[in-house]
């Protein structure tokens, strides 16, 4: 499946729009995660463990948009849109992804049009 963040594809015509498909994460940060990140904030720098989380969400999301693509019958996704939200109070952090497109059938054009 072709999934890109641009309305068309190149070398490519829409022959079907099937319509808007989406995904959603919420996923809850340990309190360990969140000790650490502390010093991070503190002394500056990368984050892996959050970094490693958000991969993670990000995998997960692209995996369930794709399928529910593919159950409607499109083998593309277009204008892909992901998005993450830190939600929560200053205790209790969540990481939050959500990804939407467009669910279309592509074919490929021939050289000669």
């Amino acid at each position: 499946m072709l999934i890109t963040t641009t309305p068309i594809i190149e070398g490519y015509r829409i022959v079907e729009y099937h319509g808007l498909v989406t995904a959603k994460n919420v996923r809850a940060v340990n309190v360990i995660r969140d000790f650490f990140t502390a010093f991070r904030d503190f002394f500056g720098g990368r984050s892996a463990s959050y970094e490693d989380v958000m991969n993670e969400i990000q995998s997960e999301v692209l995996q369930e948009i794709q399928a529910k693509a593919e159950e409607g019958g499109a083998n593309a996704i277009i204008s892909l849109n992901l998005d993450f939200e830190n939600i929560g109070s200053k205790n209790k952090s969540m990481i939050m992804a959500f990804v939407k497109g467009t669910a279309v059938v592509i074919e490929k054009m021939n050289n000669k049009e």
